[in-house]
């Protein structure tokens, strides 16, 4: 793991203050993953879609070739030979990833029928487990529906991971660790943010499937 962080730096070396967090944050989600735990994911605008960017790198193959768990593939056969063969040859091993922020029906009715800002803590208390990893994108560190997911979180027995700006904000707070990206401007916040969740991203899929 350490050579793909080596790298990041080498690429941004203005992301040399946050290399112990970034390593932190990947540790917290190795140990997850290792107790059959998940990581929940939240943003909001720009970083929504980054949500949904690392799900997409968790639940298949991003750099390294995610293998199937050990026994699946002679159980899809066993299940269907014609159809078991298909999903055996192009189903890929996955890090269970979920983006709070894809589920349109859940999240307008609670919204509607609830309190707006908790349409996150909402769903971290309905997935969420102890020993699972919630994930909070916020480049103010001060959004609020992410900071009651977080609070939410912690309640359940969950890590969390903060991806902030530099300036000092509430989500540290609530954070197991907290990644500050060096920057203060949103949208320079964000282009240190994609990096960085590559790196974590890259180093769980390594350690894992490497």
């Amino acid at each position: 793991m350490i050579q793909v962080l080596d790298d990041l730096v080498a690429r941004y070396p203005a992301l040399e203050c946050c290399r112990e967090q970034i390593l932190q944050a990947a540790e917290i989600m190795v140990e997850s993953y290792s107790a059959d735990g998940k990581l929940l994911i939240a943003g909001n605008g720009g970083s929504a879609a980054d949500a949904e960017h690392i799900v997409g790198e968790m639940m298949k193959t991003f750099r390294i070739q995610k293998t199937l768990p050990e026994g699946y593939a002679q159980a899809l056969i066993a299940c269907d030979r014609e159809m078991g063969n298909v999903l055996r040859t192009h189903l890929q091993g996955a890090l269970p990833a979920i983006a709070l922020v894809g589920h349109v029906s859940l999240n307008t009715a609670y919204m509607n029928d609830c309190e707006p800002l908790l349409c996150y803590a909402q769903q971290v208390s309905g997935y969420g487990r102890e020993g699972d990893v919630f994930m909070g994108i916020s480049t103010s560190g001060n959004s609020r529906n992410i900071l009651y997911a977080a609070v939410a979180a912690r309640a359940r027995g969950m890590k969390v991971i903060g991806l902030t700006g530099s300036l000092d904000n509430r989500l540290e707070k609530y954070s197991d660790v907290c990644i500050k990206a060096p920057a203060t401007e949103t949208y320079k916040i964000q282009e240190y943010h994609l990096p960085i969740y590559h790196c974590i991203c890259q180093m769980v899929e390594k350690h894992f499937f490497g």
